[in-house]
């Protein structure tokens, strides 16, 4: 038997861009939301950030991740919002009904707005074509995280990590501190992906070394992990004579996240090929009316201080748009990404309102502004002494600079 019900607002996910985006519809004045949530507990992977250094920008303090989380649940419990935890949602379509399943049976829900909040996985072994055997000691480095910090498991002695991603160095200094030894870090790009702060606190502060322009170029070991051969890379293949074998027992890959975005495909949402999330207009609205998207499902962060904030905004707006007040219309002002810019977010905009535009470089600059035209005219300009793809930045757009704008074009110059 499938149970039917209707409901304003459903919001799919339970970490800290769920969590967010229900809090602000509720204070916004939308009283029936439903937070749905897969794992049997919110706080999606903060709850194995055992860490510090979340929430300087939010809440002006460094919280670990747990405690972060807990400020959010604190306040969902606070408004009385109703969740459903060990829940999946099986399906979704345009018209935004959803089919669930827990425990308690299959359910089909009818939502009048729904917010997209479900975050992004780790590329494994098989996404990059990982060469060699597969024997047992491989891990992505948020699986490591989560059986030693949630588990109590440790899953090795000795190891490599692949790839300079923000996890594989929180993890780099986790293994260190539980007392294995790792070898180094390898990284394929000649830059490092992960945040300034944290290439000093979990390499530089625990002697770890960091090899730029190198990767693992193939596996060694039958029942378990006995060690990678690495070498020097060009033009994204191995350059001859370079090559070493490095013995570890364990080899962590830290190498991309992807936005977790099959259920937005099912529902014909308008994917964005750079981000691999949604293509939205500046009220985190998607090709499909009613839809909102925010957070790692969204565009991958770099701060989870970003995540809230754009959640908070992101249920704000599918509470305006339950009330009417906002405009299934396509936005009339397309914003593309130009010289020296990976992406930009939003992708369209209104005009209407000033609103924050998201981007990444395409590679490091140093002392270079970040510019928004619309043809010959200047939007905005933000000048930075050191841009970088691994940090988003983010630069306001206000709306008396948009008055009969058409397109606009951002560029580092």
């Amino acid at each position: 038997m499938i149970h039917e019900m209707k409901r304003d607002l459903v919001i799919i996910g339970g970490g800290p861009a769920g969590l967010s985006a229900a809090a602000a519809a509720r204070q916004a004045g939308c009283d029936d939301v439903l937070l749905i949530e897969r794992d049997r507990i919110l706080g999606g992977i903060l709850n194995q950030c055992i860490h510090d250094g979340f929430g300087l920008h939010r809440y002006g303090e460094a919280l670990t991740g747990p405690e972060y989380a807990q400020r959010h649940i604190d306040e969902i419990n606070e408004l009385d919002i109703e969740t459903l935890m060990g829940t999946i949602v099986l399906s979704m379509d345009r018209e935004r009904n959803l089919t669930v399943s827990s425990r308690k049976g299959y359910t089909r829900i009818q939502a009048g707005a729904v917010v997209l909040a479900m975050g992004c996985r780790e590329r494994t072994a098989g996404a990059i074509s990982l060469p060699g055997t597969r024997p047992s000691g491989i891990y992505t480095a948020g699986a490591a995280q989560n059986f030693i910090n949630l588990q109590n498991i440790m899953v090795g002695r000795r190891a490599v990590i692949l790839g300079s991603g923000d996890i594989g160095l929180i993890m780099a200094r986790r293994m260190t501190l539980e007392g294995a030894k790792v070898e180094a870090v390898f990284e394929i790009l000649p830059y490092a992906s992960g945040l300034p702060r944290n290439i000093q606190q979990c390499l530089n502060d625990y002697d770890i070394p960091l090899h730029l322009g190198t990767s693992v170029i193939e596996v060694h070991g039958k029942d378990r992990l006995t060690g990678v051969t690495v070498a020097e890379i060009n033009n994204f293949k191995p350059l001859p004579g370079t090559e070493r074998f490095v013995p570890c027992d364990t080899l962590l890959l830290s190498v991309g996240l992807i936005p977790e975005n099959e259920l937005s495909s099912e529902a014909s949402v308008r994917l964005e090929t750079r981000t691999s999330g949604a293509f939205v207009d500046d009220t985190f609205m998607t090709s499909v009316p009613g839809v909102f998207s925010c957070g790692n499902v969204l565009h991958v962060h770099d701060l989870v201080d970003h995540v809230s904030e754009e959640a908070s905004l992101a249920g704000q707006f599918a509470c305006r748009y339950l009330e009417g007040d906002i405009s299934s219309e396509p936005r009339p002002i397309e914003i593309a990404p130009n010289d020296g810019v990976r992406y930009v977010l939003p992708q369209q905009a209104s005009g209407e309102s000033d609103f924050t535009l998201s981007l990444r470089v395409t590679e490091p600059f140093r002392n270079r502004a970040v510019w928004v035209r619309d043809g010959d005219r200047k939007v905005a300009r933000k000048k930075l002494v050191r841009l970088h793809p691994a940090e988003m930045i983010r630069v306001k757009i206000r709306k008396d600079k948009l008055e009969n704008a058409k397109k606009l074009e951002v560029s580092v110059e």
